[in-house]
C-alpha cells in the first residue's frame, strides 16, 4: 500500500496535442445544412471558440 504513483505531466505545447473541437451532429445529418460545405462547418465551429 506504500507504493508512489508517478503522474507524467503535459508541459506548455505538449497539452496541444489534446485539443479538440465539439462539433454538433446536427451540422452533418440535417438536410437544413446539407447545402454548406464541410470547410464552412468547421469554420463556424473554430469561430464560435
Amino acid at each position: 500500500m506504500g507504493k508512489n504513483i508517478k503522474f507524467d505531466y503535459y508541459y506548455g505545447k505538449e497539452a496541444d496535442q489534446f485539443s479538440f473541437y465539439r462539433i454538433p451532429k446536427l451540422l452533418f445529418t440535417d438536410e437544413h445544412f446539407k447545402g454548406l460545405s464541410n470547410d464552412a462547418k468547421l469554420l463556424y465551429i473554430i469561430s464560435r471558440s
